[in-house]
């Protein structure tokens, strides 16, 4: 039976695949700061292009981040209420691991890999990972933001590679680290095998977001009296 999975941690990303994780429809979209206008019809275009209705999705599956707060917070409210309205699971996966998950079959054996996202501000949001057993990965370093240069830096991550568009944005910053080719942002297809190992294993899957930091826009202390 199909699942749904959405991402909109940086681009705009949307799968349908089978209940053994295989791709059936994607749809992807890097226009900047437009998740709101273009998760929908995206949703409904793969849906198409799969000849899925969406009565038949067994759970939605959504990346969790960490992101700025806007663009995150889009992917999570849909992924909520799709799976509300059909009755099904909402399944989060940290975006992050799904880098890592794509990634690590190309990194040798006893290396860390490091993911690193754009955090905008001149910083990036990161996480370090090795292989697991099965299509799960093993977090070395939960997912943190902070600049770039402070990655590099640590001595248990000296001999690490490094994948993600963090990585491409500040090159220089990794020196020393092993830069791999990088498919570019997240392809929401990604979360699903890892979301369908764990919830095999009986993990939890929150659909909390990681934001790891406050919003840019900071709504005010309270109204202001107009009249006297």
């Amino acid at each position: 039976m199909p699942l749904l999975a959405l991402d909109t941690s940086a681009a705009v990303s949307v799968a349908v695949t089978d209940d053994d994780g295989r791709p059936l429809a994607r749809r992807h979209d890097d226009l900047p700061r437009h998740h709101a206008e273009l998760l929908a019809p995206m949703v409904a275009g793969a849906l198409a292009d799969a000849g899925v209705d969406r009565r038949d999705l067994t759970a939605i599956v959504v990346g969790t981040g960490p992101a700025p707060f806007t663009g995150l917070r889009v992917g999570l409210v849909t992924a909520r209420t799709l799976a509300l309205a059909l009755g099904v699971d909402a399944l989060g996966v940290p975006s992050l691991d799904a880098i890592a998950a794509a990634a690590l079959p190309r990194v040798p054996d006893g290396v860390p890999l490091v993911v690193a996202t754009d955090a905008r501000r001149r910083e990036v949001y990161w996480s370090a990972y090795s292989r697991a057993a099965g299509a799960d990965v093993d977090v070395l370093v939960a997912p943190r933001v902070g600049p770039a240069p402070e990655i590099a830096a640590d001595p248990a991550l000296a001999r690490a590679c490094v994948v993600g568009a963090g990585a491409a944005l500040y090159p220089a910053a990794f020196e020393g680290l092993t830069h791999l080719p990088d498919a570019g942002t997240l392809d929401a297809a990604e979360l699903v095998p890892l979301a369908l190992a764990r919830r095999a294993a009986g993990a939890d899957l929150p659909t909390a977001p990681l934001y790891l930091r406050r919003p840019d826009a900071v709504p005010s202390a309270g109204s202001k009296r107009v009249l006297g």
